[in-house]
């Protein structure tokens, strides 16, 4: 027989229908205005329908060069994807045995969280402004006037950008592959070397596709927080900007849905991601569960 609900079910499934309602309405809003005519304005009613916004908006809004801020955001969100991999998957193997100091580097790594995104990305870029600093006055000590003219600044898309990322990105990482690890049985691992498997063999058949659903999660973490960063590029990326730098910034001088096209391709990326990732991890799971059996 089919168990009852309950009378709070059903109160509690509207209050839940509200909050996604409140949730992705917005997005759901802007995705349908990006659809407006060429005659079309920013609010409802629509004007026809048509993808006439998102030819403009491949054509240049003004000075604005989308192709390129797309490429930048898409090279640096995976440089920060596997950097976040890659660090926190060692810090996740390093953390399985306590050594000294590992607690300060715990909450050290993780304690950006907890900064407000903005004063990271100032005190990054002011750091990268004084290494510029003492670059230029080392090299005019050394008379090297030819490499001082050329000089411009150590702020950039891979150097203070990328480490703004890591800022945001990295805890989470490390936060999902310490909860891996802790779950984690070394009985495979014994299992492994009683077999002759040297540390690297049982890491790389035994550990590696354990984990390797979680890392796929750490990787769309990385990505996805990256993609969508504001505040901490905002100081830190020198005199380029990235897509969402330059969403933010053509808020106020565009007056089209063109506007609501670019924020439509970025959200349609994001989601695209996730489902990449998501089937991804489904698939090692699948093939994790069959090891273990």
């Amino acid at each position: 027989m089919p168990q009852r609900r309950s009378r709070s079910f059903w109160p509690l499934a509207v209050l839940f229908g509200m909050f996604l309602v409140f949730l992705y309405g917005p997005v759901a809003t802007i995705f349908v205005l990006s659809f407006q005519g060429p005659a079309g304005g920013l609010t409802f009613p629509m004007r026809g329908w048509s993808t006439h916004w998102y030819a403009q908006l491949w054509q240049g809004l003004g000075t604005v060069d989308i192709a390129a801020a797309l490429r930048r955001s898409l090279a640096l969100g995976t440089v920060v994807m596997v950097f976040t991999v890659l660090l926190s998957l060692g810090a996740g193997l390093a953390f399985r045995k306590r050594f000294a100091g590992s607690d300060a580097l715990f909450y050290g790594a993780i304690g950006s969280l907890i900064m407000p995104s903005i004063i990271i990305s100032l005190g990054i870029g002011l750091q990268f402004r004084l290494i510029d600093a003492g670059l230029k006055h080392l090299l005019q000590a050394l008379g090297a006037e030819g490499l001082l003219e050329n000089y411009g600044t150590s702020l950039g898309l891979f150097t203070s950008a990328l480490g703004a990322h890591l800022t945001w990105t990295l805890p989470f990482g490390l936060l999902i592959m310490f909860a891996v690890f802790n779950r984690f049985n070394p009985a495979y691992e014994e299992a492994a070397r009683d077999l002759g498997a040297t540390p690297w063999q049982g890491f790389r058949h035994v550990v590696l596709p354990l984990v390797a659903p979680s890392v796929v999660g750490i990787g769309m973490f990385g990505f996805t927080l990256s993609w969508d960063e504001i505040a901490r590029t905002s100081q830190a990326i020198g005199d380029v900007n990235t897509l969402p730098l330059e969403l933010q910034g053509l808020t106020s001088t565009v007056t089209t849905p063109a506007i609501y096209a670019l924020g439509s391709v970025t959200t349609m990326v994001s989601l695209l991601v996730m489902a990449l990732a998501l089937l991804l991890a489904r698939l090692l799971g699948r093939r994790a569960g069959k090891a273990r059996a």
